[in-house]
């Protein structure tokens, strides 16, 4: 009897495998694992609040919105976790464009020119490219025209291949396309190639701009004349009758002040409205993104109002295009 040694009683085999399994008692422990779990349909969509644009509110991530930080959803709720303020970076909403009221119809006028045929004097705008300044690889250039109040009027777009724009630089033919605020091309401006290899006072090797309004139908010219010291143009009608001049200053790159070109009447005694080249400091000394102002009467026939806009982007070209200036475009062109 000695030899025996107590042992517990047996259990059931069932409450054995209760207290193996039975839940943990440590606080927070997480649940068992049942891997007959079977997921039941999914629940109705909740709509969300009025006010949220496109399922976001404003200021959150969103595809269009890549430099936010994305927004997370708590489980059950339909509010949107926001961040600290300061945390990230805030995105970079750009400034809504204003563009000039379109006016009525406006007798013996070409369509899309109502608007300037309204103002006496409108700002040319280059946009500023970063590339063509870091890496010297021409892109087609782009312009705002704005009114006084900064409401956009037109949208000025190049059209020329990259092998045009780069191998001819300054001297290169372009289309110019002129869009109003519904996206429509409302005018047309072509500049020809002329060689500038022969003699400077050959009618071949002058500058000239063709204005078109509406596209496809040509209402002038801008043309250059020959002068020794100066930029002197004409502005032109459909069948290349001079109508205007045009006189620039002696020299068009002077640093730190405007270049002023005068439109002049046909007698060139009377100064009608002016082309100036505004002086932007440093950015106009480092690249062609060039502002400038256009004046010119209010009513003055908007036929050659749309002519004295053309003349001023055949100067942008020749004489403000390429920074610094390799050559006097005056002598050469």
């Amino acid at each position: 009897m000695s030899d025996i040694v107590p042992t517990a009683p047996k259990q059931p085999a069932d409450e054995t495998e209760n207290q193996i399994k039975s839940p943990d008692p440590r606080p927070g422990a997480p649940p068992e694992y049942s891997s007959s779990f079977v997921p039941g349909p999914p629940g109705p969509a909740i709509p969300l609040p009025a006010g949220y644009p496109g399922g976001l509110p404003m200021g959150y991530y969103g595809p269009h919105q890549p430099s936010t930080f994305p927004l997370y959803m708590q489980t059950g709720s339909i509010c949107p976790i926001q961040y600290q303020p300061g945390k990230y970076p805030a995105p970079q909403l750009s400034a809504p464009v204003v563009w000039m009221p379109v006016p009525t119809p406006i007798p013996h006028c070409p369509p899309g020119l109502e608007c300037l045929a309204q103002l006496d004097n409108i700002h040319v705008l280059q946009h500023f490219e970063p590339l063509e300044m870091i890496t010297g690889f021409e892109t087609n250039n782009r312009y705002d025209i704005k009114n006084n109040t900064g409401q956009m009027v037109y949208f000025v777009t190049e059209d020329t291949d990259d092998y045009t724009r780069n191998a001819y630089r300054t001297l290169r033919p372009f289309v110019l396309r002129v869009m109003d605020c519904m996206g429509r091309e409302v005018m047309t401006m072509q500049r020809p190639f002329r060689c500038t290899c022969c003699c400077f006072c050959c009618p071949s090797a002058r500058q000239e701009l063709e204005v078109q309004c509406p596209p496809g139908v040509t209402i002038g010219f801008v043309a250059e004349h020959w002068n020794l010291c100066r930029a002197v143009y004409s502005l032109q009608n459909e069948k290349k009758e001079d109508m205007m001049g045009v006189l620039g200053p002696c020299s068009t790159y002077g640093c730190g002040s405007d270049s002023v070109f005068e439109i002049l009447s046909l007698d060139g005694v009377s100064i009608i409205g002016s082309i100036t080249r505004k002086w932007n400091g440093v950015l106009s000394a480092m690249s062609d993104a060039d502002h400038f102002e256009i004046h010119f009467p209010l009513d003055l026939d908007v036929t050659m109002k749309a002519m004295i806009f053309g003349a001023c982007f055949l100067i942008d070209f020749m004489y403000f295009e390429s920074s610094p200036p390799q050559h006097s475009n005056i002598h050469h062109d």
